[in-house]
Order: C-alpha cells, then structure tokens, then sequence
C-alpha cells in the first residue's frame, strides 16, 4: 500500500469515527430535559477527576515538549549541513511521503559534507521559484506515492512552483527518483520534476537514478554519480555490494601510444559452476583492491602481522585482506594499536562501474577502462587495480547491476548508437546482442583521437562492417586529418566515413541520414562521457530533430543515455 493511499484511509477512518460519535450524541439527546441532577460530586470523586485532569495535562506538555525537542534535533542536526549559502554549495531537497527520500537525502547530505563540500539539507514543503533561481546545483530526491502521485509534502510546490513560465537557465541538478515498479505510474513524480527542470532550462549533472523499493545498487549508481559530479570519487558506498568471485581471465592495452590515456581490454571469467547473465547495457560492479606493495609497506611500518584474522561484520579475514580493501590510514595513525583496533578504524574502497562490452554467449565478460592517473602520476584504486596490480588468474570482486534503462530496442528495431572513449564498450555489446538476434539495421558513430592508436575493438567492429551485420559507420578523429586510418575494404559501397573532429560532428555531417532513420522509428543510444561528449552529442541531436522530437524520443525511450 502507498503512503499517499494509506493516509488518505487514515484520514477517512478518523472523520467515520467523528462523525459515529456526533450521531451517537444526537441520538441521547431526547432522554435528558431541562432538569439536571443538582447534585455535586463528593470530595474523593472531585479529587480524582483534578488528578486525572492533571494527568492529561502533564502528558500532553510532555508530548509538546517531546515533539520540540524533536523538532530543535532535526533542525540541529540540519544546521550542521545548511549553513550560510555561496557559490560552492549544494542544495538536497527531499520530496517525502514515508522517510524514505528524507533518509536518502541526509547520507547524500552526510556523504557531500564528507568531501568537504557544504550541502544544505531542505524539505520540498519549504521550496520556491526564488530560492531555485539563487542555487546552482540542486539534487532532489523524490518519492512517488500511489498511481503516479506527488508526496503530500510536495503538494504546495506543485501548486506554486512547478508551472510553465519558471526560468532556471544557471541551475545544474540531479534527480534520485524512488518507486516501486510494480505500479504502473512508475517513479513518476521523479520523472515529471527532471522534465519540468528541463523545460525550464536546468542542466541536469547526470541522467534521473531510479530506485524500486530501495534497491541497494541502484543506490550505489547514484552514489557513483555523486562522487564524480562531486568530484570526490572515493566516497564510502552506503551499503557495499555482494560481490561474486571472478577470474582475470586475459588483459591487454589497446592504444599503446596515444595521445590520451592508456586504454585497458580486461576478459573476466565467471565463477566455477555459475552461469551469470546480463543483457547488453548492464553495468559491471567490481571491488578495487590496494596495490600490494602499498599494504605490505602499511604492515611493515607498523609491525602488524598480515595473516591475523580479524571480525569484520558476521564474519573474519586476515589483516592484509581486509587492508587491500581498505582506505589506507598513515602509519603513523596505527602505531600502537592491536589488529582489532586497525580493522575498526578502517573504510572500505567504493565499488567501481564499467559498461559491459561483452554478452553471455561470447564465453567471458569484457571490459575497458582507461587507466586513470593522479596527480602525482600513481594510477587511480580502480582503474590501477584491474590495469596494474590484478594478476592473470587471480581472483576479481564483481557484481552484475541489471541497467534496464539503457537496455536495446527489439531486434528489427533500427537503431543508432553513439560514443566516444572506453564508451565503445557498451555500444559493442548492443552490436553483438542485436546480431545474435537476426538484427542488421545498427548504425555506429564513434569518437576518440587517433584512428591508428584508439579505435578501440576495431577487428569486431570492421569486420560486422564488412559481413553486412552493421548497416553503417561513420568515425570522428579528432587529431587525424580527413579520411585518414580506415581500411580501404569498409568504405567500399559508402558503408563508412571518417570525419575530422568529435562524434557530434560527424552527426551533423550525416544529419539528413539521421532524419531518415529517425523518421524509420530508430532508437538512439549514447554511452560514453558525461563532459563533452554527452552536452555536444545532445546538442547536435536538437540541432537536427528539434527540441520537441528528441524530448518526445526521450519520453518515449527511443533516447537514451549511459554518460559517465
């Protein structure tokens, strides 16, 4: 039951029971007449009837008081996170029927305090056109009760604010949307305030995150998203995954020379006896560990013995286990102290998210990733772990998220897909899907800088060209000069094109054969970047369509996004 259909049957049985009591009342009214029992009551009656007064009266002062402290704590407790407004601040709303939103809200609150930024935590009830138009990021986080219905909070920002005419062209904002799926109206208020932001103007920081009845990994992607908008990718996972053990089955580097960073092809296989399944545009999650020399050193400084087994959670894991899956403290920190007591100060690494470039059938899971660097040059946790530090045969913590809002069109569906970077990956495994369907009508358009150093699985994608699996291809080198760095075979028939410059561009170049497809019912995907790329790419689109048709197809699911 909904929290909206639940306090509207509340509210109905309290005015059913008022209205009992006054017929009831009614109904005794002719058995008195104008004389009443002069009689006063005695002393002990009296007494009793004062002290139960004052009972009364003591508890409600208490449950006054008991409602004000309440209160002075939440405010406090919302003090501490909503200060004093400038430029850098941002701004969480929660639309909440339950608590749910309100609790999503604080620890995204509580994780943006933690990366030194100041978030200011607000009920939608307290929201207005002019305070939106003095923020600049905003991230809501929105329930939706019943068929579809607003959270009774949110009912006078409806009313007042969420109306055409409203300009917010300096806003950037994000939406968590939380539902329960086996509703019809799905996520629906969610979905009307990220369309009614866009209609007036806001930029969204990354694409709506639903959730279905508190789905820890949808969760988790909002929290990704989070920490990189944020900046802050090392942010603590609210709830960490259940990983499953695979194997680094094969690794190799796919553009060993490049002007950017070194990009990784890593081949996973599954468990011994499991026999996991994911559809193309499913998310791979994957544990990062330490690099090794990083927690031998940590031990070695602090003399701790490695194999010493220590509680985490339910369970137990030696001190060196639980240190690879650690934010590593200094040494100095430690000093001093038993395991136990390391282990208890110690955060776990956040979960990773890659695109799947890989399906089921292909016999292993496939990823790339570009081997990321910080400042001072060491690879990133992440990326460092599966590009560096993992050993072939060893063992990989991952876990598969279903990502159904990027999943693929039907097979005779044509379709449109878009990319740049490591973002080939899960415009690959559309391909792959959909030519193990019967599909051929896949028209590819990719991005990146170099043709001879990052057109990445450029064996697959040639040769679906070649075989007639894909219908067209069109790539945008951006450090290339025209034509350059294609075989020869795959433009033979006008099948392909090269285009000086960013995918975008080769979108425009192309844009009255976009309009056919388009016009021939296609569905477009884009994955790759969420800065660049994925702005460029949607302006490019509306250049073209118009504003009207590629918010239509995004409406209608016949646009969508996996930017990162």
């Amino acid at each position: 039951m909904s929290g909206a259909s639940a306090t509207r049957r509340a509210r109905a049985a309290q005015a059913g029971i008022l209205l009992a009591l006054c017929a009831a009342a009614l109904a005794l009214l002719p058995l008195h007449d104008d004389v009443w029992w002069p009689g006063p009551p005695g002393t002990t009656q009296g007494w009793l009837a004062t002290l139960l007064a004052a009972a009364y009266l003591a508890a409600s002062a208490a449950k006054l008081l008991h409602a004000r402290r309440d209160a002075r704590a939440r405010a406090s407790s919302e003090a501490a996170i909503t200060d004093a407004a400038d430029a850098d601040d941002w701004l969480v709303v929660h639309a909440s029927q339950t608590g749910q939103a309100l609790d999503f809200a604080r620890r995204t609150a509580d994780a943006l305090q933690s990366a030194g930024l100041r978030p200011r935590l607000r009920g939608i009830a307290t929201l207005d056109a002019a305070s939106l138009s003095a923020a600049k990021q905003v991230l809501f986080v929105a329930s939706t009760t019943g068929e579809g219905d607003a959270p009774d909070p949110a009912a006078i920002f409806v009313r007042d604010t969420m109306h055409a005419g409203i300009a917010l062209p300096g806003l950037r904002y994000a939406v968590l949307a939380l539902g329960d799926r086996s509703y019809q109206n799905y996520c629906a208020f969610g979905h009307a305030m990220d369309q009614w932001l866009r209609d007036a103007g806001a930029r969204p920081l990354f694409d709506i995150v639903e959730v279905d009845n508190g789905d820890p990994a949808a969760l988790r992607h909002w929290q990704h998203h989070l920490g990189v908008a944020a900046g802050a990718p090392e942010l603590p996972d609210w709830s960490p995954a259940r990983y499953a053990p695979w194997t680094l089955a094969a690794r190799r580097e796919l553009n060993r020379g490049s002007p950017g960073g070194a990009v990784h092809e890593v081949l996973l296989s599954p468990p011994s006896g499991s026999d996991p399944q994911w559809r193309a545009g499913d998310i791979a999650e994957t544990g990062p560990r330490q690099a090794p020399r990083a927690v031998v050193a940590l031990l070695v400084a602090t003399g701790l013995d490695p194999a010493t087994q220590v509680r985490v959670g339910d369970g137990h894991a030696s001190l060196r286990d639980l240190l690879a899956r650690s934010h590593l403290p200094d040494a100095g920190e430690l000093r001093g102290l038993d395991a136990q007591s390391v282990a208890s100060r110690l955060q776990p690494l956040p979960h990773r998210e890659y695109s799947i470039a890989s399906v089921p059938g292909e016999g292993g899971l496939r990823l790339l990733l570009r081997r990321m660097l910080r400042p001072d040059g060491s690879p990133g946790i992440g990326s460092g772990w599966l590009c560096d530090h993992a050993q072939p045969g060893g063992v990989i913590d991952l876990r598969i998220r279903a990502n159904p809002g990027f999943h693929g069109p039907g097979a005779g569906t044509p379709l449109v897909l878009v990319g740049n970077g490591t973002g080939i990956a899960g415009l690959r495994a559309h391909l792959a899907e959909r030519i193990a369907a019967g599909g051929h009508r896949s028209w590819l358009l990719f991005g990146e800088r170099s043709a001879e150093r990052d057109f990445h699985l450029r064996e697959d994608i040639l040769q679906w060209l070649d075989h007639g699996a894909l219908a067209r291809l069109d790539l945008a080198f951006s450090r290339d000069a025209e034509g350059a760095g294609l075989a020869e075979s795959a433009v033979i028939g006008g099948a392909a094109a090269i285009h000086r410059g960013y995918v975008q561009d080769a979108l425009r170049a192309e844009s009255m054969r976009l309009r056919r497809w388009v016009d021939d019912g296609a569905t477009i995907l884009v994955c790759g970047s969420l800065q660049g790329m994925a702005p460029g790419v949607d302006a490019a689109l509306r250049e073209i369509l118009g504003d009207a048709a590629v918010e239509r197809m995004r409406v209608d699911g016949r646009y969508r996004r996996d930017v990162y």
